[in-house]
């Protein structure tokens, strides 16, 4: 993967910018309900320049990279989280996945999104449409994928994402997702927040959640104030006294490269690799869906596969891994 430069950041601010991205995980009213909070300004910030993506893609996408990493807050080593969106609307869907080292990529499957009405833009509800929402967890210990899926119902991807926890595995949760853009259409400030009921939940401590949460503000303008994380949590749910457990690292971070896409355009067949050649044009650019890297391959590349695939083909070989 290759990060593009953010504009006018230098060394000291993108060290500066990477030390803020971070997912803390807490608990209010001494177990009865757990939350996650993402600090994810940078991360949404290099997802917006690596696809380069106008305003609204990058609120729809920044949303997707939110949400994935604030499921990832229950995952360990090498667990991975993949969220998918199929919808019928303009931006056709999106694909996001997060890993338990805080790790984000994904992309939208419509590369520019028509611009809807203002008040579709308000709930990003005009450009999903109906469609469906599917959660993927690929879990280390577990034979298979564990896979569950609900339909698009609220027009937002917060909404959705509460309702298929409820559904799906039967945790009532409450999310928030904010991307604060400024007259630029840079990021300013972007973060989520996650808070699943536990069956030791008492009721009133969940009632008084739900009314919280309902008068919350915007994530994002309060992240492009400078507000921190753990005091935003302390003023919002101070009532229900609320214990941090600790943070971990979140970050844009793909880990394709060339070589790897040279491996995969080698195991081609030597007909594929010979028509390559003879029609070019050079040098020949695959790039990665999922962090939008282009890599470039010469012509010298290419004959050197198409050898290789000839010689397995003679020898009876099978591709390489």
């Amino acid at each position: 993967m290759i990060k593009k430069e953010l504009f006018g950041a230098d060394l000291r601010e993108q060290l500066e910018a990477s030390a803020r991205d971070r997912l803390y995980h807490f608990i209010l009213d001494y177990g009865g309900l757990r939350g996650a909070f993402v600090y994810g300004t940078r991360m949404v910030s290099e997802m917006r320049a690596n696809h380069e993506l106008g305003r609204l893609e990058t609120l729809l996408l920044g949303h997707g990279y939110l949400a994935a990493a604030l499921m990832s807050s229950s995952l360990k080593a090498p667990d991975r989280v993949q969220l998918q969106v199929q919808s019928a609307g303009p931006v056709r869907g999106l694909s996001v996945e997060a890993n338990a080292f805080g790790e984000v990529r994904g992309y939208l499957h419509a590369d520019a999104v028509p611009p809807p009405d203002d008040a579709q833009v308000l709930s990003l509800a005009g450009p999903f449409g109906n469609g469906v929402l599917t959660v993927t967890r690929h879990l280390q210990d577990a034979k298979h994928p564990f896979s569950g899926q609900v339909e698009l119902r609220h027009g937002t991807l917060a909404e959705d994402l509460a309702h298929y926890y409820l559904v799906s595995e039967q945790t009532p949760a409450a999310l928030s997702l904010s991307v604060k853009l400024d007259d630029r259409g840079a990021v300013a400030g972007a973060g989520g927040l996650l808070l699943q009921s536990l069956p030791e939940a008492r009721a009133d401590a969940v009632a008084m959640v739900e009314q919280s949460f309902r008068g919350l503000p915007s994530i994002g303008d309060c992240l492009a104030a400078g507000r921190e994380p753990e005091s935003l949590i302390q003023d919002w749910f101070q009532e229900l006294s609320p214990l941090f457990l600790g943070s971990r690292r979140v970050a844009f971070m793909c880990h394709c490269s060339g070589e790897r896409f040279g491996r995969f355009m080698g195991a081609l067949p030597a007909d594929e690799l010979r028509d390559i050649l003879e029609h070019g044009p050079f040098p020949v650019v695959t790039t990665c869906v999922n962090c939008n890297t282009a890599y470039e391959h010469s012509r010298a590349e290419i004959e050197g596969m198409y050898l290789r695939s000839r010689e397995r083909m003679v020898n009876g070989d099978s591709a390489p891994a």
